[in-house]
């Protein structure tokens, strides 16, 4: 019990983190690009049942494309950790994590979702959409919770249908190229709606899919337990998420939960996949590797906020956790001819939204490949893409990115 508070505590407060990269001379003077929110009608909310944790209406951030991109669309999911029981997600409905009544109504367009030839070369000109985050579970959740005093909705599942039927008469209907795209939680809800996704579109559409630091390990911490399967254990119990979990992965494994962590799920995913994450991504290492519930006496905690400070021991034990997640995605580096990859070997948690660490003069680079560079030559297929970094600290482009 005293490990479920802690992880449920820890992670409705976790915010969709920013890179530590410093910052690029070309682009911190650039005049950034602020889109407006648009509410999902109220009618079509009500229909389908697609409401934030409060009830309120879902959102989404849209900007139009021009020119030849006019045709073509990229849907990025807002991220933001997940709540596991009652307590936090009644906590997390009265913030902008549930509820779109405490959201900024304006939005920063940085990174991929840029509007900038010279910082996004490869999507600058498409619809760009940034899908607000407010249910907690990874946009997947179907069920309700009343208990006369209190009413909590999970409706991630409702809310990711509303949103596309939003945008449906606006031109995505008659998209010609597409993209799925997240960070963080929404990086994990990529792996959820990737399939979904081609759906909706046309068939001679090009349709792939980009996941940004929601590679979430299934891995036991620094005291041997499995502290986030249990958290998201609860999760999926709480929320009713296994409707919307892979069907071809829950009927091939021992427990439908295995679909919710990608390295179980990946690999039935039918549609051409990309995977962006660190090998020594910050979420993962604080609160997968060393949660708080791991480390009561603080041993990490130097380590955590400065790299430099770790010991011996403590940077051995990271080079485990980096082996790890490389065996897990292993038989996807073997095996996908349409997928691509870029594991670095930086501190840090989302890439593709930050400008610096995107696509700028100091941004970092695997095989003198910018992740905007690799992302782009995946997609239109210019080269075959799978990079995989030299393990920390080898890599002097990642400019000391430490909390």
């Amino acid at each position: 019990m005293v490990l479920r508070i802690s992880l449920s505590v820890i992670l409705v407060m976790m915010l969709t983190w920013a890179p530590w990269c410093a910052f690029s001379q070309t682009t911190r003077h650039h005049s950034q690009l602020l889109v407006g929110m648009t509410l999902v009608s109220k009618y079509r909310a009500n229909v389908l049942g697609a409401y934030c944790l409060d009830g309120s209406l879902p959102a989404y951030h849209l900007h139009r494309g021009f020119g030849s991109g006019a045709r073509n669309w990229l849907l990025q999911f807002e991220g933001g950790g997940w709540c596991n029981d009652v307590e936090s997600c009644m906590q997390r409905s009265v913030t902008r994590r549930g509820s779109t009544r405490y959201m900024s109504k304006l939005e920063f367009f940085s990174g991929i979702l840029s509007n900038n030839h010279s910082l996004n070369p490869d999507f600058y000109n498409w619809n760009r959409v940034k899908i607000r985050y407010c249910d907690g579970a990874s946009f997947a959740g179907d069920s309700k919770f009343d208990n006369g005093t209190s009413l909590l909705y999970f409706r991630g599942q409702k809310i990711w249908q509303a949103v596309i039927s939003d945008l449906l008469p606006k031109g995505l209907a008659q998209a010609e190229k597409a993209m799925l795209s997240g960070c963080s939680a929404g990086g994990l809800a990529v792996y959820i709606h990737c399939d979904n996704f081609t759906r909706f579109l046309p068939r001679n559409a090009t349709v792939k899919c980009l996941s940004d630091a929601g590679f979430f390990l299934d891995a036991t911490d620094i005291g041997q337990n499995y502290s986030m399967r249990s958290f998201y254990y609860d999760l999926i119990a709480l929320q009713g998420v296994e409707q919307s979990l892979n069907s071809n992965c829950t009927t091939s494994v021992a427990d439908q939960w295995q679909c919710f962590f990608p390295q179980h799920a990946l690999g039935y995913i039918r549609t051409p996949f990309f995977v962006l994450n660190t090998a020594y991504d910050v979420y993962q290492f604080h609160h997968i590797l060393v949660p708080p519930s791991a480390d009561m006496r603080g041993h990490w905690t130097h380590c955590k906020n400065n790299i430099t400070m770790c010991s011996e021991n403590q940077i051995e034990i990271l080079q485990d956790f980096r082996i790890e997640m490389l065996r897990a995605i292993y038989p996807f580096y073997k095996k996908s001819r349409t997928g691509g990859m870029y594991i670095n070997s930086c501190f840090a948690h989302c890439q593709s939204e930050s400008q610096d660490t995107w696509f700028a003069v100091d941004s970092p680079k695997v095989h003198n490949e910018t992740i905007a560079e690799a992302v782009g030559n995946w997609y239109f297929e210019r080269n075959r893409t799978k990079l995989i970094d030299c393990p920390y600290p080898c890599d002097r482009t990642c400019r000391n990115l430490i909390l």
